[in-house]
């Protein structure tokens, strides 16, 4: 058992918010015992924050929950064991940004074209892309509108969702609040108010995660921007949260939008700041690999998750174990008779034994998606022990570069050497994950 492991509580739960600022000066919540539970009421993600100028960053999530023990150098691995999506219906689509309604960044920093108020508080007056008014001076306040937009209602069980017509979406956002299923100490504007209809009659299948799960970053970030491509808009930037390019390097990536990181699969998170601060939001109802208009159906929702620690670990960013079916086809574990075939082949050419190996998945951001395949590419090298041209090779052979968001964040997975996975102290959680190398 890990030092400090008998501390804590048991379970934390967990139903407040940042106003778009991951902030390792601030208090957490918890700390929650190595091994307990993380219990959250997440609020919707990207839209509603968007087009709430009060909130500086994209996205509301929780506030962080420190764990016992967690110390800078070590790494979190968080168990997804439930997420469950309870809004009726959301709203998304492709945004625009609204010159005049902000100061350097729509997402960071909403200002009134009436008043200049930087991060003005509003009030919304009506439905429509109009609504959000500044409470101050009553003018047309939100940094973004669509370009092509739908509203989507869910089934009872929330298994799939319809796009709805103009009178439809109408009538939901007249009670947008309530369809959304805001939790209470949410401070954003439902999107629903916007009552976008632009696609109708469309079906999509459900299958929900989180968009942002992680750790605290080590100095200030607005939450939507953890990560190396939102990141790098922070870089020179006008606002109070503008960075030089080497500070990037405190970011933890929390916001991945990977679309693996959903019940079932393990996630393990870089401790940068003491305690960890796991936070969570911007639940995706259901999610297209490189989420390429920008946006998805963001849902209010609830999270159980289950935390362990592992002691001097020091990674840059996540390293993910997806569930099986999530894995690329060339990264799943051999079946039996696989490693059968195999094994007669090496026996032809004078060899006896076969490489043990498992899969794992290495998160990389950047600015761009080549760069965030170089970064991929570097942490599993530097995790594992190897260089990148082998990774490079492993990847190509036994896996895959995946993108999880366009323009900047990617997947690199492959089956590597059972024995590093050991060193490295990952090898219990991906035994457990997928059996047997």
């Amino acid at each position: 058992m890990s030092e400090g492991a008998a501390a804590g509580h048991e379970t934390v739960f967990v139903n407040q918010y940042n106003n778009g600022v991951l902030d390792p000066n601030k208090p957490m919540l918890g700390p929650v015992r190595e091994g307990g539970h993380i219990v959250a009421n997440t609020a919707p993600g990207c839209w509603g924050p968007m087009i709430t100028p009060e909130i500086r960053g994209g996205h509301e999530v929780t506030v962080p929950v420190a764990v016992a023990g967690a110390e800078v150098g070590d790494a979190i691995v968080v168990r997804i064991k439930d997420i469950t999506v309870t809004s009726l219906a959301t709203a998304s689509g492709n945004d625009r940004m609204m010159a005049g309604r902000f100061l350097g960044d729509p997402y960071v920093a909403g200002q009134c074209p009436g008043c200049g108020t930087l991060y003005p508080k509003t009030v919304l007056r009506g439905i429509g892309q109009s609504a959000v008014r500044c409470v101050h001076c009553g003018a047309d306040a939100t940094p973004f509108t669509f370009t092509n937009g739908y509203t989507i209602a869910f089934d009872a069980n929330r298994s799939v969702g319809v796009t709805v017509d103009r009178l439809a979406a109408e009538e939901i956002a007249r009670d947008a609040r309530s369809y959304a299923a805001l939790p209470e100490n949410s401070i954003q504007n439902p999107i629903l108010t916007f009552a976008p209809h632009d696609l109708v009659g469309l079906v999509g299948r459900l299958r929900p995660f989180l968009g942002q799960l992680g750790t605290t970053p080590s100095i200030p970030f607005p939450d939507s921007h953890n990560a190396g491509d939102f990141g790098s808009f922070l870089v020179g930037a006008p606002h109070e949260y503008g960075l030089r390019a080497d500070q990037l390097a405190h970011r933890t990536d929390g916001h991945m939008d990977i679309d693996a990181v959903r019940a079932g699969a393990i996630l393990i998170c870089p401790v940068k700041v003491a305690g960890g601060g796991i936070y969570l939001g911007d639940m995706h109802a259901l999610q297209g690999d490189g989420e390429i208009a920008g946006h998805t159906c963001d849902v209010s929702g609830t999270v159980t998750l289950q935390v362990h620690l592992i002691k001097g670990l020091a990674i840059e960013g996540p390293v993910l174990l997806p569930v099986v079916e999530d894995l690329p086809y060339l990264a799943r574990p051999l079946s039996v008779a696989e490693k059968a075939k195999a094994l007669a082949v090496a026996r032809q050419w004078g060899m006896e034994a076969l490489e043990e190996s498992a899969p794992i998945s290495v998160i990389g951001t950047g600015p761009d998606l080549n760069a965030a395949t170089d970064n991929g590419l570097e942490r599993a090298a530097a995790l594992l022990g190897m260089s990148v041209p082998e990774v490079k090779n492993r990847a190509t052979i036994t896996g895959a570069i995946e993108i999880g968001r366009n323009p900047g964040v990617v997947q690199v997975t492959f089956r590597a050497p059972v024995d590093r996975l050991e060193q490295v102290g990952l090898l219990p959680y991906v035994r457990d994950q997928y059996g047997a190398g």
